[in-house]
């Protein structure tokens, strides 16, 4: 999800006028959890994982940017593999999941599939299938040999009717076969829409971007946050916790965040939970990729080790590299 250098609008698919911030804060409420059991992984436990990143590359020969997108249009200028590489090394993260970034890109995978291929070890693909053309379930079949384990849908592109049709229904049934996750870039009011199709779809892994964005207009609605924790009783959908510096007041060290992380940690259980930085956005203006990093490691004085294990790698393990 693009991002924002703090000025008076939020760039790319986050542009909304910037708004007095008014924030609603959360009573801590009763926060318990069964231990989370652990989850068995094939590739050695090292470091975290950051399972939201984009990138993207200025050689337009290569990898074209879609109708209408120039090189102008690229915010920041530059954020191709090897430099999110130089941002993991050091800040302790071993693999990353690279999500396609549709506003540069449209439904042409190819850089991401590239950086995977190249990279098999370190990163997976979070890539986006049209559903409107023929048989987009073989297409998703077919990128699961290249690392693709999910696939990013959104409100933005068809508003109203981004979860209807023969096409959408026929990704989410593949899904719960495959094992690939559908990765959700949406708004509060989605929420209910979203909820109804996990009901329909309950054997679908699923996993919500950013907090459905909840407080990216400055204000942490209460009725939102119970809206999104409402979604936690289906067993196979997941948020990620992230994209600080675009929600609430947009500052660091993001205490403000700590209630909604709290209430949304307590209804779906660290097990289910992943932290993330929505990089390269998050290293724009007052913000660096370890503060987002402190905000669960240092700020979050209710996790365990063990819970923080689930958050920074255990999740995304199970979720993407399987």
């Amino acid at each position: 999800m693009p991002a924002s250098k703090l000025t008076n609008t939020l760039p790319g698919p986050l542009a909304i006028p910037r708004r007095r911030v008014l924030q609603t804060i959360l009573g801590a409420g009763t926060y318990c959890w069964a231990a989370p059991r652990s989850v068995a992984s094939t590739a050695p436990p090292k470091g975290w994982i950051d399972p939201h990143s984009h990138i993207w590359s200025r050689d337009l020969k290569r990898f074209p940017l879609t109708a209408g997108s120039t090189l102008k249009d690229l915010d920041p200028p530059s954020f191709t593999t090897a430099e999110l590489q130089k941002v993991m090394q050091g800040n302790g993260i071993d693999r990353a999941v690279l999500i396609q970034h549709h506003l540069y890109h449209g439904y042409d995978n190819s850089y991401l599939l590239d950086a995977a291929r190249r990279h098999p070890k370190v990163f997976r693909v979070v890539g986006m299938v049209d559903d409107l053309k023929p048989n987009p379930a073989g297409t998703m079949r077919k990128l699961l040999a290249s690392r693709v384990t999910g696939f990013r849908i959104t409100s933005w592109i068809r508003k109203q009717q981004w979860l209807s049709g023969a096409g959408m229904e026929a990704m989410w049934k593949c899904a719960a076969e495959t094992g690939q996750a559908i990765c959700c870039l949406m708004d509060p009011p989605d929420l209910p829409s979203l909820d109804a199709m996990c009901q329909r779809h309950p054997a679908t892994p699923v996993v919500i971007d950013h907090f459905a964005r909840i407080g990216v207009d400055g204000q942490l609605r209460t009725k939102d946050i119970k809206q999104l924790c409402r979604l936690a009783r289906h067993k196979n959908t997941h948020v990620k916790i992230s994209a600080y510096y675009a929600l609430g007041a947009k500052k660091p060290p993001y205490l403000d965040l700590l209630p909604m992380i709290r209430h949304v940690l307590d209804a779906y259980g660290p097990a289910r939970c992943m932290w993330a930085s929505d990089s390269p956005y998050q290293l724009q203006g007052d913000h660096t990729y370890g503060d987002s990093l402190a905000l669960i490691n240092k700020h979050c004085a209710f996790l365990s080790d063990g819970d923080r294990a689930h958050v920074l790698r255990k999740t995304a393990e199970k979720v993407y590299f399987h």
